[in-house]
């Protein structure tokens, strides 16, 4: 059994991760990435939602379909999103992100 404050952890990381991921998507739409045609690259992440469930700590291995939508993400457009994404943090003058293990 997890402690309360174990669970309210995973429960507080969980939504992290969620949010981080609906900011992603946001950030997608309204930017245009540098490599490659914004419809197309928004198109592609975009088909990465199937992925969400599996960002959760605790959570199974992803889907098949959530593989397959991370197979048709050109790279050059997945990596120009994380730079992106990466910066955002500073623009609401929060510290930068940090995923070192702990």
């Amino acid at each position: 059994m997890y402690s309360t404050s174990t669970m309210a952890a995973v429960k507080s990381s969980s939504i992290v991760s969620l949010l981080l991921l609906c900011l992603l998507v946001i950030v997608l739409q309204t930017r245009v990435i540098e490599c490659q045609p914004q419809q197309t690259c928004t198109a592609s992440l975009t088909n990465l939602n199937v992925c969400a469930p599996f960002l959760v700590p605790g959570s199974p291995t992803a889907s098949t379909e959530c593989c397959m939508a991370l197979q048709s993400v050109n790279h050059d457009c997945m990596c120009n999103t994380m730079r992106i994404a990466a910066q955002i943090p500073s623009q609401c003058n929060l510290p930068p992100l940090s995923c070192a293990a702990n």
